[in-house]
């Protein structure tokens, strides 16, 4: 029997407002295994560009006032099997990376664009779920390979809720292990081991507001410096602590919901960042919706990242010797703004969906503090569609 106008209606509502391990009171068991099948692909192509304003030694003039950098093409497959009070559901993806190659900082001179980088990574996971009458356990892995980095990860989490299925808990325990063998030997077989614990909480406040909390700690080992750039050197230990809260509201008035998050993050590095991410999913029809975004994200620098300095006797390395040193961009203090949209629409067991995303990022527009000085602007954007079907 076709589902009705209502019943769809209510279907686009608890999938907007649903936050992970429970949907909104009433809507469904928290811990039901899924009754269908699902398979969606993905495609994701990323772009990214900087400005070039900044004049550092040796600099020729040759690059323009802006250099493409580095450009990913990412197809993704995903399958979820539902067995029962089990389902196994599992993901590839493919990246095909190319670009320019940045050696130092943001100065292009140190970059090569011919004949660049090429890349390609494949990554595969894989997670068998087993349900119970309020509860569930998830045992998971995945596999990470490129020409000089293999990474592999094992997970397992559980999850239990109240009576009412108003409140869901979890826990989740992961480990990684990566062996880096960067082309230009700067060293061989290094490895890299982290071990996280995450805690959670989600509480279904009313029919219209689900709220969750989770704190996540990790404990790196290992070799963590970027083999391809300059007088890099970083500690061999890093330890991170992370804080997300989210919170969803249905607005009946307008049938719309809103999406919001905040995360908050800490590590031995000396870094400190914290970022803000809204949504608004607003359906225009029972087939169709458009969900704009905005996310905020700051953050210090590390305590070893230091400023270029424009001076021949020093450049490009840093002032002195310090026994930790990094001028990669990644680790200095800036801000960034993404600004997305994405539209999605629901044809019978068909959704396609497409993405655009726009993102910025500035040294001034950093909170709490000046950014890092000498950073051209940097600029990316993403775009990714999908197509998925339920079985």
């Amino acid at each position: 029997m076709a589902a009705t106008k209502s019943q769809r209606v209510g279907s686009l509502v608890a999938a907007a407002i649903a936050l992970p391990g429970v949907l909104a009171a009433g809507a469904a068991h928290a811990e039901d295994p899924p009754e269908h099948g699902l398979i969606a692909f993905k495609y994701l192509q990323y772009k990214d560009s900087q400005a070039v304003n900044v004049r550092y030694p040796y600099y020729d003039g040759s690059e323009g006032s802006r250099l493409n950098r580095i450009t990913v093409k990412a197809p993704s497959l995903y399958l979820l099997v539902p067995m029962g009070r089990w389902s196994v559901e599992g993901s590839g993806v493919i990246d095909d990376v190319s670009g320019a190659t940045p050696r130092y900082y943001s100065d292009v001179s140190g970059a090569s664009r011919s004949p660049g980088m090429e890349d390609k990574r494949k990554a595969g996971d894989l997670k068998v779920t087993r349900y119970f009458e309020r509860g569930a356990l998830a045992l998971g892995t995945a596999h990470s390979s490129e020409h000089d980095y293999k990474s592999s990860a094992i997970s397992l989490e559980g999850r239990i809720s109240t009576a009412d299925n108003n409140t869901t808990f979890n826990i989740g325990i992961a480990g990684t292990r990566d062996r880096i063998d960067p082309v230009n030997e700067i060293v061989v077989d290094e490895r890299k081991n982290t071990s996280e614990l995450t805690l959670g909480v989600t509480q279904a406040l009313s029919p219209r507001d689900i709220a969750q909390l989770s704190l996540t700690y990790s404990v790196g080992r290992g070799y963590f410096d970027d083999p391809y750039k300059l007088y890099d050197h970083r500690p061999r230990e890093r330890d991170a602590s992370i804080g997300m809260l989210r919170w969803n509201h249905h607005f009946e008035s307008v049938s719309g919901t809103l999406r919001a998050s905040y995360r908050y993050y800490s590590d031995t590095f000396g870094i400190r960042s914290n970022t803000l991410e809204t949504a608004w999913v607003q359906p225009v029809s029972d087939l169709f919706s458009v969900t704009p975004s905005f996310r905020y994200y700051t953050q210090n620098a590390a305590s070893f990242y230091y400023d270029p300095v424009p001076d021949t006797a020093v450049y490009p390395g840093p002032v002195g010797t310090p026994q930790f040193s990094s001028a990669d961009q990644r680790l200095s203090a800036f801000g960034g703004i993404t600004l997305g949209l994405k539209l999605e629409l629901h044809l019978g067991n068909w959704t396609t969906d497409l993405k655009l995303e726009r993102y910025q990022q500035r040294s001034d527009w950093r909170i709490g503090g000046k950014g890092s000085p000498g950073i051209d602007t940097f600029d990316a954007t993403i775009v990714q569609w999908g197509l998925a079907t339920r079985f």
